[in-house]
């Protein structure tokens, strides 16, 4: 059975879907979700799903090896970030090369890096007047957004596009793609 590991601290659509996804799966499961904020509604949607949850601050994740300690129990096959925005460290990267995978709102390398995420990023591509967007799923690595891109799907701008219109297409593309880049990631790794 495949192992993975969802880290939210958001409202958590992508993690639910993730866990929709591999629910009648035989050999896939999402075992845990992980949150940075206690009042993420991620948290809400991963128990209701029947998934474990456990709840993690700063000094868990970067000092004191709360969060890498409990990885090398559970050891998952895969770490997922879905709208989880803190910069992982060195010691988790180290023990998860190439196990660890992320989704962007925009085509990266364009409109990635610290701060860029969410709303700031729609707007950024309006604002620069782009004909398109879209998702980028990539691994991580010891920067913002830098690894390695395993997938990207485009949408088209239209001429009068907000930034919650662009956020509804950029949803729809991160729902219908992401889970499947998850699913071709995990079967590659029995290659």
């Amino acid at each position: 059975m495949r192992n993975l590991v969802v880290l939210a601290s958001g409202s958590g659509s992508n993690a639910e879907n993730i866990i929709r996804f591999f629910k009648l799966s035989k050999n896939v499961k999402v075992s845990y979700l992980l949150s940075s904020r206690p009042d993420a509604y991620a948290l809400q949607r991963a128990k209701a799903l029947g998934v474990n949850t456990m709840v993690f601050n700063r000094d868990d994740f970067y000092n004191n090896g709360k969060v890498a300690n409990f990885l090398r129990e559970e050891q998952p096959d895969l770490i997922v970030l879905a709208g989880f925005l803190w910069l992982v460290p060195q010691e988790i990267i180290k023990d998860f090369p190439n196990r660890i995978v992320n989704i962007h709102p925009a085509l990266l390398p364009k409109y990635g890096g610290k701060g860029m995420y969410g709303d700031k990023v729609h707007r950024a591509i309006i604002e620069n007047g782009e004909s398109e967007s879209g998702i980028t799923i990539h691994f991580v690595n010891e920067k913002y957004d830098e690894g390695s891109t395993i997938f990207q799907a485009r949408c088209t701008l239209s001429a009068d596009e907000t930034s919650s219109s662009l956020a509804e297409k950029i949803h729809n593309l991160e729902h219908e793609h992401f889970p499947r880049v998850i699913q071709q990631v995990l079967e590659s790794l029995e290659q």
